[in-house]
């Protein structure tokens, strides 16, 4: 079974999510945005055995700490998609900017696609490739516990920003409705802030994508 445990790193409050097998003990981190050292006390606590990074998508507090625990701990980075690799080259200054610790420029083990399937142990998960915050950011999804960790696309009652250099709001759009609603009003979902919600609720309830909204 895949179990997992969200913790906000950062002022930014960005859910940083250990995902886990409870079978083989085996897990990963997704968006290591900061708080290095607390994210490896989850991890030791639990006696767990971190094989990687993933990455949702480019921006700092997504990534902040990516580097610096891949180095440490000699873990592979996967994600996001090469279309936010603008981002991940700009971090050293986008870090000084917005007050993060100091980051290199990031550059994946892994570029993921649309369709790729990636492990925890004996669980799997497939990427679906949802642009629109970033060009290049991607969706984590485990069928068997319909459970989606969908970085900065959808948020309980809200959506992301799409006003950032290569953000587009018509195209976030289609990646909600077409891409994540179509999982399942059931699909519950682990956003990159903020509390978790159902694409159901969403559907229904939230402003920007709700089916009132666009029929």
């Amino acid at each position: 079974m895949l179990r997992y445990h969200i913790m906000p790193v950062t002022a930014f409050a960005q859910n940083c999510t250990l995902l886990w097998c409870d079978q083989s003990q085996a897990a990963v981190l997704v968006d290591a945005g900061g708080e290095p050292q607390r994210l490896r006390t989850e991890v030791a606590k639990r006696q767990l055995h971190l094989q990687a990074l993933w990455v949702t998508h480019g921006h700092v507090d997504h990534v902040g700490a990516v580097g610096q625990l891949a180095e440490e701990l000699n873990l592979p980075v996967l994600g996001p998609g090469v279309e936010d690799d603008y981002w991940l080259q700009a971090l050293p200054s986008i870090a000084r900017q917005y007050g993060f610790a100091p980051a290199a420029v990031l550059k994946p083990d892994r570029w993921l696609q649309d369709g790729d399937r990636l492990s925890v142990g004996e669980e799997s998960l497939r990427v679906i490739h949802c642009p629109g915050h970033t060009p290049g950011h991607m969706v984590f999804y485990h069928e068997p516990s319909q459970l989606a960790l969908v970085g900065d696309v959808l948020f309980a009652g809200s959506i992301g920003r799409s006003d950032f250099p290569g953000g587009d709001g018509p195209t976030l759009i289609r990646s909600i409705r077409e891409r994540l609603f179509s999982l399942g009003d059931e699909v519950a979902f682990i956003p990159g802030h903020g509390p978790m919600s159902t694409m159901g609720e969403e559907r229904q309830h939230n402003p920007f994508v709700a089916d009132s909204q666009w029929g």
